[in-house]
């Protein structure tokens, strides 16, 4: 998944308008105009697509967190330069203020059934001896499963 296509979905699942993506952007402290948005949610094959680079998607992921769960105090979180599918997840999951039970219920809803031990994998360090690569699958799943929850 690119993070175009998980721009999105994020903007569906939760009904984002235009007005609302410059607020998030505003949360984490990040200016961006309309015309970047726009074309960050074109498809592929549209004229003017421009592909959503991973600090400005670490950038959005921020401001989602600090929508839902409050910003906090001092200073704010750097963005990461390189996302993977498992900081996306986590990133939604802390947004979401998610415990592993409302994940696996989310991932459930979408038909996809995994158990806590599987799900923690993925929420934990690089080079941690049970750490385990979101691959694209589980990220379309939860995602999913966010759409049927919060859109259905």
């Amino acid at each position: 998944m690119t993070n175009n296509d998980i721009l999105r979905r994020i903007r569906y699942i939760f009904d984002i308008n235009d007005n609302k993506m410059i607020a998030l952007f505003a949360l984490a402290d990040h200016k961006v105009s309309r015309e970047e948005i726009s074309s960050w949610l074109k498809k592929e094959e549209d004229e003017g697509f421009v592909k959503l680079e991973d600090l400005n998607m670490a950038i959005f992921l921020n401001g989602l967190i600090n929508e839902k769960r409050g910003k906090k105090e001092g200073p704010q979180h750097e963005p990461e330069k390189r996302l993977s599918n498992n900081i996306i997840f986590m990133k939604l999951k802390i947004a979401l203020n998610m415990q592993a039970e409302d994940v696996l219920k989310t991932l459930l809803k979408a038909g996809f059934e995994m158990s806590k031990h599987e799900l923690s994998a993925f929420f934990r360090k690089p080079g941690h001896k049970h750490y385990r690569e979101c691959k694209d699958q589980i990220l379309r799943n939860f995602l999913k499963g966010l759409q049927l929850e919060y859109r259905d």
